[in-house]
């Protein structure tokens, strides 16, 4: 094994995590526990939904690299050792914030391919279709994860990029021991896959699904990673990996011609800015509606004495319905590509003014009603991966990235390993389509060629007195903002350490359709009576979202928040050194 694991082997991480443990050299204090006990760090810290990968990040950290470095080799171990949304195939958005409070936003969202159009959803008879936009090699984006994380290395790393990108090749080649949660999963898919032989090949043992324990190994991917750890980006977007992708976008009916790939480029934007009680707010700009929509949203509920009603308080439940239900209909209505719209209202929409005005159309005991025909009031199935990084210097990397679906589009490149993206989803179904199911018609967010497809990815980082307090996120498709919100409302105003704020029942509305989602046993029943006495329509789910956070405490130490809610859970692992790691 290459020394850059540092002495960790894929497999010893995998096994101790069946066995409840995660050992990894013996780096740091128990996942959190059912007390919602953080994990400590004086130190650097990386959250994530891997155990693995966490501890591939943070060996990174022990080296000496920054937040960017871990947040790079983080995020290319997620790709072996996630499938279902850890990628080189999809695309996503990094928030990046400097010891010293500089901060910018790495955006390397898919791309609409040339030829794309507003209709192209629709079947032979005019009508609208979800097999075309979802699961077809139509609805496949031009990637951008590998672009966005050269960017953002280029810009702020300081290892080797070979360094950073070894650790996934080794893990692809070498393999892993599959957990119970990825074992279970993968089984899931199969029926999915099963039209794409490329696909079964990968993540089966010749359409036989892998058992706990057994190990994965993915050798082409290993190959196209190796492509990208040579050459960089142009590995992947020219050469033998593109020729792979365009291979199979011709076989199967899709748009993506090398010509898109060539000329994909990530993209450095100014964040979303906004203030919730003298907390500064640092958040993803469009394509992206999650920094727009949280910090509008923030600065509704900023009139509302939150922590006196109490968590979970009915009257709490309702303002915070209300105030999503009024961001979700400006989201339809304003929010896309900002190349193609170059008119987004962000200043209007984030301002204190605005919110004070939305603040006025909500009634304290009684629903508003949503309607698609206005947007006037009258009283994403997104399987994404969030992880937080923060190093010894207090640099901070908040990061979402995604493939839509879980696995996206199923559809594995044969000879190069990857699964595609079918992010072309995103994009509105059709001109004027906005219905009471949540289809949306508006104009800003129709398919075009080279256009960004609007995301609710809310990566986001927030400051207390210019300092850094917080890094959080989440997957979860459109609730993805609301849960990421509810991190921070959970921090700030209802003084819960960080395991509690990712423990802690989630509720999601989204304009259209017009209820409340709740998760199950995690709110009282007479709060629910009392929201369904107001008007509201509630709707019980299992779950919503995979927070990973990090919170600094007033001490200084950073306190990591892992989301327990998937089946294999996550990590947080930290940079310090014990007497295991040091030489003998």
């Amino acid at each position: 094994m290459n020394s850059l694991f540092a002495g960790f082997r894929p497999g010893r991480v995998a096994v101790a995590v069946l066995g409840g443990l995660l050992l990894a050299g013996a780096v740091l204090s128990p996942v959190a526990d059912a007390r919602s006990t953080p994990v400590l760090a004086r130190h650097g810290m990386v959250v994530s939904q891997s155990h693995i990968a966490s501890e591939v990040g943070a060996v990174v950290l022990r080296e000496g690299g920054n937040a960017v470095d871990a947040a790079v080799a983080t995020a290319f171990a997620l790709a072996v050792t996630h499938p279902t949304a850890g990628n080189i195939g999809g695309g996503g958005f990094l928030v990046f914030r400097a010891a010293d409070g500089e901060a910018i936003a790495y955006d390397f969202r898919e791309r609409a391919p040339a030829a794309a159009t507003p209709d192209m959803w629709l079947d032979e008879n005019g009508e609208y279709s979800f097999e075309i936009h979802h699961l077809s090699h139509r609805a496949v984006g031009v990637p951008g994860t590998v672009a966005g994380l050269r960017l953002a290395w280029e810009e702020q790393g300081s290892m080797p990029w070979e360094r950073l990108v070894r650790p996934a090749v080794e893990l692809a080649r070498e393999g892993f021991v599959v957990s119970h949660g990825l074992a279970a999963s993968l089984a899931r898919v199969l029926d999915r896959m099963r039209r794409y032989p490329a696909s079964v090949a990968q993540f089966s043992k010749n359409g036989t699904p892998y058992e706990p324990g057994e190990v994965l190994r993915q050798p082409d991917l290993s190959d196209s990673l190796e492509r990208i750890l040579e050459n960089g980006a142009e590995g992947f977007y020219t050469g033998r990996t593109a020729e792979l992708l365009v291979e199979e976008m011709e076989s199967g009916g899709g748009l993506i011609t090398m010509e898109d790939l060539a000329d994909y480029r990530a993209v450095a934007r100014e964040p979303i800015r906004g203030n919730y009680r003298g907390y500064g707010i640092l958040s993803m700009p469009p394509p992206s509606s999650g920094g727009v929509v949280m910090v509008q949203m923030l600065n509704i509920l900023e009139g509302f004495d939150l922590a006196g009603n109490g968590f979970g308080s009915a009257i709490n439940m309702h303002l915070m319905a209300e105030s999503m239900r009024r961001a979700y209909a400006d989201r339809a209505l304003h929010l896309g590509d900002p190349d193609f719209n170059p008119a987004i209202p962000i200043e209007r929409l984030t301002s204190k003014s605005y919110a004070d005005d939305l603040r006025r159309t909500i009634s304290e005991e009684q629903a508003s009603v949503s309607s698609p025909a206005s947007f006037e009031w009258t009283a994403e199935s997104g399987e994404t991966t969030h992880f937080s990084v923060v190093d010894r210097e207090r640099n901070a990397v908040s990061l979402t990235y995604t493939l839509e679906f879980g696995y996206g589009s199923g559809i594995v490149v044969p000879g190069a390993g990857f699964l595609l993206n079918n992010e072309m989803g995103d994009f509105n179904g059709a001109p004027g389509l906005t219905d009471e199911r949540g289809l949306i018609g508006t104009d800003p967010n129709l398919a075009e060629g080279g256009k960004r497809m609007l995301s609710s990815m809310s990566p986001t980082i927030v400051t207390k007195d210019g300092a850094l307090f917080m890094v959080t996120g989440t997957p979860g498709g459109r609730t993805i903002i609301n849960t990421v919100m509810q991190t921070i409302l959970n921090v700030v105003d209802h003084g819960m350490n960080a395991q509690e704020a990712v423990d802690a029942g989630r509720m999601h509305h989204q304009w259209l359709p017009d209820r409340i989602n709740y998760e199950r046993q995690k709110f009282s029943p007479d709060s629910l009576r009392l929201l369904e006495a107001r008007g509201h329509t509630l709707n019980e789910i299992a779950a919503q979202g995979a927070a990973e956070v990090i919170v600094v405490t007033d001490d200084g130490l950073l306190a990591g928040g892992v989301d327990q809610r998937p089946p294999d859970g996550g990590a947080a692992v930290h940079d310090e050194r014990t007497s295991a790691d040091r030489p003998r």
